[in-house]
C-alpha cells in the first residue's frame, strides 16, 4: 500500500480515535494543501470541508484553490478575512494598515485563517487538518499558532520534495505543482526567498545529500532546527 492509500487511512483513524466527523482544513491554491485536500477527500467524501481564506491574498491563488476545488468536487467555504484583519491591525497599531511588510503584520493571518478553521471545527465536530511539510518544520518555517496550529499533520514526514512527487501521482495540476511556493504572506513573498534556500538544496540536506552543498547552507539548516524546536513542540512545563 503507498502512501496515497496509507494517508487517508491514516486520517480516518485518527479523527474516528478523536470520536470526530470529518475534517477541515485551508485550501491556499498551493501544492500541499492541493494535496491534503484530496487525500483528505478520500478520508471523508462527504466531509471534508475546504475554506478559502483570502487576506490580501493574491487573486490568482484564489482563482486556483476554487478551480482546484471544482476540479476534485471538494466542498468549499470562502470566508474573506481582508477587513477582520484590517480591524485587528487598527485595534493594535491605532492606524490603518497599508501594506507594511513585517512579520508581526504578516503572522496575523495565519492566525486569523487557523480562528476560522477552528470555528467551523467546533461547529463540525470536525478536526483541523494541516498542510505543512517536513521541509518547513524542519525549518520553522510556520507561524506558531497559526498555520502550525492543527490536530493532524498528513504531510509531516515528506519533503517538498515527496510532496510534489504524490501531487503528481494524484493528479494535482502541473500549474499547482509548478508554481512558486508562497506563504502569502505580503505580495512577492516566497518560501525560498524566506528561508534563505532553495526546497531542493533544503531536501537534499535532509536526505543526507551533502555533496556539492555549501557548508553555510548545511549551518543554517542544523540552526533553524534547533532554533525552532519549541515550534514543534507543546509548551514546557515546569516541574516542581
Amino acid at each position: 500500500m503507498d502512501l496515497a492509500d496509507r494517508i487517508p487511512d491514516w486520517i480516518k483513524q485518527k479523527a474516528g480515535e478523536a470520536q470526530a466527523k470529518g475534517v477541515v482544513l485551508g485550501l491556499s491554491g498551493g501544492v500541499d494543501s492541493a494535496v491534503v485536500s484530496i487525500l483528505c477527500k478520500q478520508a471523508f467524501p462527504k466531509n471534508t470541508l475546504a475554506l478559502i481564506l483570502p487576506c490580501h491574498s493574491s487573486k490568482e491563488d484564489v482563482q486556483h484553490a476554487q478551480e482546484f476545488a471544482q476540479k476534485f468536487d471538494i466542498q468549499i467555504k470562502e470566508v474573506d478575512l481582508t477587513s477582520v484583519f484590517e480591524t485587528l491591525y487598527i485595534a493594535l497599531e491605532g492606524k490603518t494598515y497599508k501594506d507594511q511588510i513585517n512579520l508581526c503584520t504578516a503572522n496575523l493571518k495565519p492566525r486569523l485563517r487557523m480562528t476560522a478553521l477552528y470555528y467551523f471545527a467546533n461547529k463540525l465536530n470536525y478536526l483541523v487538518i494541516g498542510t505543512g511539510n517536513k521541509s518547513e518544520l524542519t525549518m520553522g518555517y510556520f507561524t506558531k499558532y497559526g498555520d502550525g496550529g492543527v490536530d493532524l499533520l498528513p504531510l509531516g514526514d515528506l519533503t517538498k520534495t515527496g510532496v510534489r512527487k504524490l501531487a503528481v501521482e494524484l493528479g494535482v495540476p502541473q500549474e499547482i505543482i509548478d508554481k512558486a511556493p508562497s506563504a502569502g504572506l505580503w505580495q512577492g513573498q516566497t518560501d525560498e526567498g524566506e528561508m534563505g534556500i532553495t526546497y531542493m538544496m533544503l531536501d537534499n540536506i535532509l536526505s543526507g545529500e551533502l555533496k556539492g552543498i555549501p557548508q553555510e547552507k548545511i549551518d543554517l539548516v542544523k540552526r533553524k532546527e534547533v532554533i525552532n524546536r519549541h515550534k514543534r513542540a507543546l509548551p514546557d512545563i515546569f516541574k516542581k
